[in-house]
């Protein structure tokens, strides 16, 4: 298995950013809050129904990378790879791995109290419980 490429991941994120921007009118701003929003815009997403398979995997991607970034700005993280998402790159921050392409296709799958904005919020809880234990 290959290390996560940081330059191709970001280029996603900033993919995503402008496809929400022109598909959607919604500015993604690299913050935590800017989650919410794109928390909206998987549920405008899908209201209507499944993603198409080839719809899927270029939101999947987008917003996985974007995830991941706000999660590295927002933490002092860092691109890895883990075993428990093979080949898909998960995200180390404040000692936690995260993984922000499972949780983005948990997202877009309409999976019920699932959010992009609570996983980002929640992490420093998460972290410090870890540490305790």
């Amino acid at each position: 298995m290959s290390a996560p490429d940081p330059t191709y991941l970001h280029a996603l994120a900033e993919e995503c950013a402008d496809l929400v921007l022109r598909q959607f009118g919604h500015r993604l701003d690299w913050s935590p809050e800017s989650l919410s929003t794109l928390d909206e815009v998987c549920g405008d997403l899908i209201a209507d129904g499944p993603l198409a398979e080839e719809h899927l995997d270029l939101w999947w991607r987008l917003i996985g990378a974007y995830t991941g970034e706000v999660v590295i700005r927002a933490h002092g993280g860092e691109w890895v790879e883990h075993e428990k998402s093979a080949g898909v790159p998960a995200v180390s921050a404040l000692g936690v791995t995260g993984f922000p392409f499972g949780l983005a296709a948990r997202v877009l799958d309409g999976e019920p109290y699932k959010s992009l904005a609570s996983f980002v919020r929640a992490l420093p809880a998460v972290a410090e419980r870890t540490q305790r234990d």
